[in-house]
């Protein structure tokens, strides 16, 4: 679809470009104003977490708001770099650090107890001993399975960028391989994981796992660790969260100057403050890693890689069915002159390619409702997580670890 949709002269760069083209205006500013909120919680996650890293290696004796305020400031600096070609080397670097830390974790998790501080700050299981289950433990509710599955999806998940890798590759099949070996990578990587360090830790297994390690030293240097890859993820993040918001927002609504020019420029340094702090107040406002990561994965990760994608390869396809031979465009008066028209039309054109559309609205229907099943266990949960005293609440200095 998106090869049919890309050309020369009208190049398909982006998720929206596709929405538009099929769609219309309206589609693209729903599919800008989803990525965008995507992009700021995504980058509030890793904010939050890495806020949780310093507090626990300042032995939680600095207030949790001081800590996330740290990072955010942190962020800003860094995140005054406008273009992404200069993060490509601490890209790279970002990546290698994050399967080390896996590696590390799960070679440190086996000689020592978890950290049952964290476990019972952030999920009230107080101390005792290591239980492990093959599948879900007893006194699991649907809610807690829902909840594991958008775990899943926020770490699995998340076709945004598909469209921007692929209009920087000359050859389509370069997307594939690339794509085939990133996610052969992921699973191996994150199932082995998952497994090793749930079945040394068992119901005591944290979010992110490095800050369920009990040895002090061992714990902050993987946090340091992790402090700085996950400073590169949220400025990468970041970066095209506020690009997309500069180009398609405040470009074409607003009529802001280009980013080339000098008052571009400014305006971009004062973007980026907002932007961080946006994801500060998101931070303190739900300071507990694991709530945002499954509202992400629910609310947007799920609608990009399952939700998303068919509605537009069902309207390519009606689209394209619907051409007869005797309806022509005119580039002159830019009229159509069509046959037929209404439901009767659409009816034909769904029923061109009928076995291939239905499956698209059976997919829809089915990713939509595992979406409305994810944010409603999200929802009960953060309802639930604040109702419970042991756990960090909005805007309190009390850390979550």
């Amino acid at each position: 679809m998106h090869m049919q949709l890309d050309f020369d002269r009208y190049p398909c760069k982006s998720y929206e470009d596709v929405a538009f083209r099929i769609y219309g205006g309206w589609a693209r500013y729903c599919v800008n104003v989803i990525q965008s909120l995507q992009l700021l919680f995504i980058v509030a996650g890793v904010v939050l977490s890495s806020g949780q890293s310093i507090s626990q290696i300042s032995k939680n004796s600095t207030c949790y708001i001081v800590c996330i305020l740290i990072y955010a400031l942190a962020g800003i600096i860094v995140r005054q770099i406008r273009t992404l070609q200069r993060f490509g080397w601490l890209a790279n670097l970002a990546l290698w650090l994050k399967l080390l830390i896996m590696f590390i974790v799960m070679g440190l998790s086996a000689p020592s107890v978890p950290s049952y501080q964290a476990a019972l700050a952030s999920y009230s299981i107080p101390e005792g001993p290591v239980v492990a289950n093959a599948g879900t433990p007893p006194g699991g509710t649907f809610v807690d399975s829902l909840n594991g599955l958008n775990q899943a999806v926020y770490s699995y998940g998340s076709s945004m960028m598909f469209c921007e890798f692929m209009s920087q590759m000359r050859r389509p099949t370069s997307l594939w391989k690339s794509l085939i070996a990133a996610q052969a990578v992921i699973y191996f990587c994150y199932v082995t994981f998952g497994m090793v360090v749930y079945s040394i830790q068992g119901q005591f297994a944290f979010n992110p796992a490095m800050q369920g390690l009990s040895p002090y030293n061992r714990q902050t240097a993987v946090n340091i660790m992790f402090l700085f890859s996950g400073l590169i993820t949220a400025c990468l993040y970041g970066n095209v969260g506020v690009k997309v918001m500069y180009v398609n927002v405040l470009q074409e609504l607003f009529n802001a100057p280009p980013l080339t020019t000098k008052k571009g420029k400014w305006l971009w340094v004062g973007l980026i403050p907002i932007y961080w702090a946006l994801a500060f107040v998101i931070c303190v406002a739900i300071p507990h890693f694991s709530y945002i990561s499954g509202l992400v994965g629910a609310v947007y990760i799920l609608q990009f890689t399952n939700t998303f994608p068919p509605i537009p390869m069902l309207g390519s396809d009606i689209k394209k069915s619907a051409i007869l031979p005797l309806e022509t465009f005119d580039t002159v008066t830019r009229s159509f002159t069509r046959t037929d028209d209404g439901i009767t039309k659409w009816a034909r054109d769904f029923m061109q390619k009928g076995y291939v559309n239905a499956f698209n609205v059976f997919f829809v229907l089915g990713a939509a409702t595992t979406a409305i099943l994810g944010i409603y266990s999200s929802v009960v949960s953060l309802i639930a997580g604040f109702e419970e005293k042991t756990i960090a609440t909005s805007f309190r200095c009390a850390a979550p670890v």
